[in-house]
């Protein structure tokens, strides 16, 4: 898909769904660990955070914001550093 309107898309999600453009990353599930309160995401870059696209695991503080989303969902999100952990602090599945 052409980059812009992949961003043009992106920033009608954002705005829809109420996260902001500037914190907000895409990604996809690759794994969901609800005894680890962890999920598994490849995602593109994360702004606040200054990381580059890869899979990573993030911690989930409360397992009920993954409810509904399956491994393989795309996801808009936003992660923060939460005492010293990587924290995906809002998600959503993408259209």
């Amino acid at each position: 898909m052409n980059r812009n309107i992949l961003t043009a898309k992106l920033g009608a999600l954002f705005l829809s769904t109420g996260i902001a453009a500037a914190s907000a990353a895409e990604g996809e599930i690759r794994k969901i660990d609800e005894a680890a309160g962890k999920v598994t995401v490849r995602h593109g870059p994360i702004e606040n955070l200054e990381m580059d696209a890869m899979t990573m695991v993030f911690r989930v503080p409360d397992m009920a914001m993954v409810e509904g989303l399956a491994v393989g969902d795309r996801v808009v999100f936003e992660a923060d550093r939460v005492n010293g952990a990587i924290t995906i602090t809002r998600i959503e599945k993408a259209d």
